[in-house]
């Protein structure tokens, strides 16, 4: 009975721990995707799925843009498409950009990543 317990414990803990782990890191891989060039929600959605293996939702996403472009870390800007509604791509600001680096030396110094 005990290790039941401990092992549906442990596994608790590891998934909460899994997704703080993919919040903390979410910001920084928004800016790692826009450093390239502009990227709209959806597609950035798709790229962090795909490039970095992980299940992120609109609903974990946009909270996130929405903060990083009031802390003015991201700007957007409306583009309008020959079909359907605008778009708002995301682009990194001045600011963006120092954050970036800095968050870039945090993780290598944290993973001891050869920089």
């Amino acid at each position: 009975m005990y290790f039941l317990y401990f092992c549906i414990m442990e596994s608790k803990y590891i998934s909460n721990w899994t997704s703080q782990l993919k919040k903390g890191v979410l910001p920084y891989l928004v800016l790692s995707i826009v450093q390239e060039r502009p990227f709209y929600g959806y597609e950035l959605i798709k790229k962090i799925n795909q490039d970095f293996h992980t299940d992120v939702t609109d609903g974990t996403l946009y909270p996130i843009l929405i903060r990083m472009y009031d802390e003015k870390i991201l700007k957007y800007e409306w583009v309008e498409q020959s079909s359907g509604i605008p778009r708002k791509y995301y682009a990194t600001t001045e600011k963006g950009t120092e954050i970036f680096g800095i968050m870039r030396s945090v993780i290598q110094n944290l993973l001891n990543i050869e920089k």
